[in-house]
């Protein structure tokens, strides 16, 4: 017996009248119109601004960049002198902002997940501490914490005379570092030849462990067997870059800083400018990131705990296993806002004299050439830019470690 359908009803031609009247495109016609109607919006801010620019005797004009910045930048990552451009300034506050968003937002990582798993401690002197800390910094602002930290650097440490002597006032810390109310001065490495192989060795061996945590992760997870990650990580890590370092004559070495004349010479020098706006911001946005790996924690049901307690995992690896696992889903959104607010908020630098993006591009270059909008765009692209980058990379890892549901 032939199977009897419904013919299919003839296709409407399509006619403009549609676009308004039809339920399938009136959305798609209205968003289309707002659309238009900004791009109108922003191409007529954009004509008035020129206009008046015009009128003025003014241009937008980014030739300035070419000239000689002629100013001295204190901390820098490059090689920089007065007489290079604009541009090369620029570049090394980019890379100065980046330096320190970067230290900013690894310490203040390790410094939330400490705070926000002892708060939940059961010991209640640590628990009581650790809410004090994320109390204190949360309610104060901070460039209050960035001024005090530099201010305590300032006058609490020695100055570099006090090193000096056979019986000085203060000594350099493992006769390599020395803290003084110029800065920390530490070792600098001199690369030698093969250096670089040593270098691709070691990032192999940090590949390498996280390879082999993941794989007893994995193991653990489908076998129940149990291997150790201690040890084996801290060997893979450290034992192929050691043995390529003596294979090679160790091709990398140290240069120490001296003290001569009033200051110290050789090594590097990490101004205290530096160290005040990355511990600030570090501890600041640590306090943060503790309350949303807490809130995290406590979205995991205790009953999880309670059957890895009864299966006979120890605390430590219940909290790694188990909960923290559970918990990333909802720690890492708000803690990408918090890493944005760290990289956003290294502009204030200029409080101290570090200078970033902030203090050249926008500060001295912008007073010195008084091309204001040109700065402020490049400015607001960098800080776009950098911002889109940072949220694009953790949405990635989001992605990567979310609950899979069947």
């Amino acid at each position: 017996m032939a199977k009897v359908t419904d013919p299919e009803p003839p296709r409407e031609a399509f006619r403009l009248s549609m676009l308004l009247n039809d339920t399938r495109y009136r959305g798609y016609t209205f968003q289309f119109i707002a659309l238009f109607l900004l791009i109108l919006f922003m191409a007529y801010l954009g004509w008035n601004l020129v206009r008046n620019l015009v009128d003025q005797g003014q241009d937008i004009s980014f030739r300035f960049m070419g000239q000689s910045a002629s100013y001295d930048i204190n901390q820098r990552l490059i090689p920089y002198d007065s007489q290079n451009t604009h541009l090369r300034a620029a570049f090394v506050g980019v890379l100065n902002t980046l330096l320190v968003a970067f230290l900013g937002c690894i310490t203040a990582t390790i410094l939330g997940v400490l705070a926000g798993v002892l708060r939940l401690s059961k010991n209640w002197l640590v628990a009581r501490l650790m809410a004090f800390y994320v109390e204190i910094f949360r309610n104060v602002p901070v460039l209050i914490w960035i001024l005090i930290i530099f201010f305590v650097m300032t006058a609490a440490l020695p100055a570099p005379r006090a090193f000096r002597g056979d019986d000085p006032e203060a000594s350099m810390l493992f006769g390599a570092v020395a803290f003084t109310n110029r800065g920390v001065y530490v070792p600098r490495p001199i690369w030698e030849t093969g250096s670089t192989i040593v270098v691709l060795v070691f990032l192999a061996s940090v590949f390498a462990a996280f390879a082999y945590r993941r794989y007893a992760t994995k193991l653990l997870y489908e076998t129940g067997r149990l291997l150790p990650m201690g040890w084996p990580s801290l060997a893979i890590l450290i034992v192929p870059t050691v043995l390529a370092f003596c294979a090679l004559g160790q091709p990398i070495t140290l240069e120490y800083p001296e003290l001569r004349g009033f200051n110290f010479q050789d090594g590097i020098q990490v101004r205290g400018s530096m160290i005040a706006l990355w511990f600030a911001l570090a501890i600041y946005t640590g306090a943060f990131i503790a309350e949303n790996v807490r809130a995290g924690i406590q979205s995991v049901s205790y009953g999880q705990t309670e059957a890895a307690s009864a299966l006979g995992l120890r605390p430590r690896r219940i909290m790694s296993l188990v909960i923290l696992p559970q918990a990333l889903r909802v720690v890492i959104p708000p803690v990408i806002s918090q890493y944005l607010n760290l990289t956003k908020n290294s502009s204030l630098a200029i409080a101290v004299g570090y200078m970033d993006i902030t203090g050249t591009l926008g500060g001295i270059t912008l007073n010195q050439t008084g091309r204001a909008i040109e700065s402020v765009l490049l400015l607001m692209l960098f800080y776009l830019v950098i911002s889109l980058s940072i949220s694009a990379v953790m949405n990635v890892y989001n992605n990567a470690v979310k609950l899979k549901e069947r």
